[in-house]
C-alpha cells in the first residue's frame, strides 16, 4: 500500500521538474504599461512596471489576476485586464536574421537587435516563427532566438 503512495508522490515531483512535458502559455501586455505586484492585490507591493507588448509566461490564472514569469525567471502578479490576446516575442540573441521563409537559406528580410519586440503571427514549425517587426516587415525567425513562444 505504501508503494502506491510513494509512486504518486514521485509522479507529482517529476511533473514539476524543469524539462517535463507541459504546455507553456504566454501572454503579452495589452495596455500602455502594466504593474507587476508581489501578490494578487492592488494593495500588494508594486515591484516593476512593464511596457505594452512585453511577453510573460502565464503560470496561474485567478478571476482578476494572473501569476506570470518574466524572461529572467522572476514570478509576479499582474491584473488580468492588462493582458491581451495578441502575442509578442522578445529578441533574446544579440542580433537575429528575419528571413522571407522558414529556411535559413531564404532571402534576408532584415536583421533585428536584442530586446526588440516582434508580433508573433504563428508557428511555422521546424523551430521557426512567423513574426511582424514594429516597422511592418513580416518574416520568419528561429524560435530559439526569441523569448515568449
Amino acid at each position: 500500500m505504501h508503494y502506491r503512495r510513494a509512486w504518486r508522490v514521485m509522479g507529482l515531483f517529476l511533473a514539476f521538474l524543469p524539462g517535463s512535458v507541459a504546455a507553456v502559455d504566454y501572454v503579452s501586455v495589452a495596455t500602455p504599461s502594466a504593474i507587476l505586484y508581489d501578490a494578487p492585490s492592488a494593495q500588494a507591493q508594486k515591484l516593476f512596471v512593464v511596457n505594452r507588448h512585453m511577453p510573460l509566461e502565464q503560470v496561474v490564472v485567478l478571476a482578476n489576476w494572473v501569476k506570470v514569469r518574466d524572461r529572467t525567471g522572476g514570478l509576479y502578479w499582474v491584473e488580468k485586464q492588462s493582458l491581451g490576446n495578441v502575442r509578442y516575442v522578445l529578441v533574446s540573441s544579440p542580433l537575429i536574421e528575419m528571413r522571407a521563409a522558414a529556411d535559413a537559406s531564404s532571402a534576408l528580410v532584415c536583421q533585428v537587435r536584442q530586446q526588440v519586440l516582434l508580433e508573433r503571427l504563428e508557428s511555422a514549425g521546424g523551430g521557426w516563427l512567423k513574426v511582424r517587426h514594429p516597422d511592418g516587415e513580416t518574416g520568419y525567425v528561429r524560435s530559439a532566438e526569441v523569448w515568449g513562444d
